[in-house]
């Protein structure tokens, strides 16, 4: 876990990505990267954690047939397909733990990189949150809601 949460970190600390405020403590990377009910997977690159995602249930009860998913990689490793790679592995995850959706609730819409690279994966932009993300540089940024059926 110490890997995982040095990687957290400092995606965090660029604040243009995640929700979590740069400065954020243990207890929100805690909270943020092992909710309950997660699964945490990692892909290692000669030995060491380049990135990792965690695939949950989107929502309790009545919604838990969705999924979510977070991805984190290392700035060292990006450029690598490394993302792809998680991507295709959590759609496939999500489908062999029973899940027909996967979604996304708050993509940043300045992440483009992470936009196109979903969208490869089948995901598509259901909705637009206006202005909901303070961005570092960019200040108020819009969010993006995608899905996919699995």
């Amino acid at each position: 876990m110490p890997a995982i949460r040095a990687l957290f970190f400092s995606v965090v600390a660029t604040g243009d990505t995640l929700t979590p405020a740069p400065g954020a403590g243990e207890a929100e990377f805690v909270n943020y990267w092992f909710p309950a009910g997660a699964r945490v997977f990692v892909a290692l690159v000669e030995g060491r954690i380049a990135g990792t995602y965690m695939v949950r249930s989107n929502q309790p009860g009545l919604g838990d047939h969705v999924a979510n998913a977070g991805y984190l990689v290392d700035p060292a490793s990006r450029g690598r397909g490394i993302a792809s790679a998680m991507c295709a592995h959590s759609i496939e995850t999500a489908r062999a733990s029973g899940f027909k959706a996967m979604q996304f609730n708050f993509v940043v819409s300045t992440n483009e990189t992470a936009l196109r690279l979903w969208e490869r994966h089948g995901f598509t932009v259901v909705g637009r949150l206006p202005k909901v993300f303070r961005h570092a540089d960019l200040g108020e940024v819009d969010a993006l809601v995608m899905h996919r059926f699995l």
